[in-house]
């Protein structure tokens, strides 16, 4: 396992279309997407990012994938860190599932939110990810509330 580095990011982007495209149907052709998104993922793989991105080898490529995005918190006058992290785009080619590879790249990236001091860290799983999230100490909010923009309803 390793570091993603801007070289990455046309594989990158192609299991991003890959991972996506297969839980819902794209509204572009993988050519399209790959030439949107490669450029946002060379962007955030930069070492002065926000983001980082870990990766595990497959047969000559990448195997899977784990995206982390540090989000800040505003200043605060107490003893609260002031950080949280999301976990993102978690995601391994079928072939290489099985062997524990998408529980190694949840904990690399666990392992550096603890090294960088992280308050929290937040994920949407899927249906069949939620396991694995549950066995890595992940469970529902306590203090968090949600709105969910993009579901077609109006908010006051």
């Amino acid at each position: 396992m390793r570091l993603a580095t801007p070289a990455d990011a046309g594989e990158l982007a192609r299991l991003r279309y890959e991972f996506r495209a297969g839980l819902n149907a794209a509204a572009e052709d993988m050519a399209a997407f790959v030439r949107r998104c490669a450029p946002w993922m060379e962007e955030r793989l930069a070492e002065d990012s926000g983001w980082r991105c870990w990766v595990t080898p497959g047969r000559g490529e990448i195997g899977g994938h784990a995206w982390l995005q540090l989000i800040e918190k505003i200043p605060n006058p107490g003893a609260e860190r002031e950080i949280h992290g999301y976990v993102t785009n978690v995601y391994v080619r079928p072939e290489a599932r099985g062997a524990g590879a998408g529980e190694a790249l949840v904990l690399a990236a666990m392992e550096f939110c603890r090294r960088e001091g992280v308050d929290s860290v937040i994920l949407w799983p899927t249906e069949r990810s939620r396991s694995l999230y549950e066995r890595l100490g992940f469970g529902p909010p306590g203090d968090m509330l949600e709105a969910v923009l993009d579901g077609g309803r109006d908010l006051p």
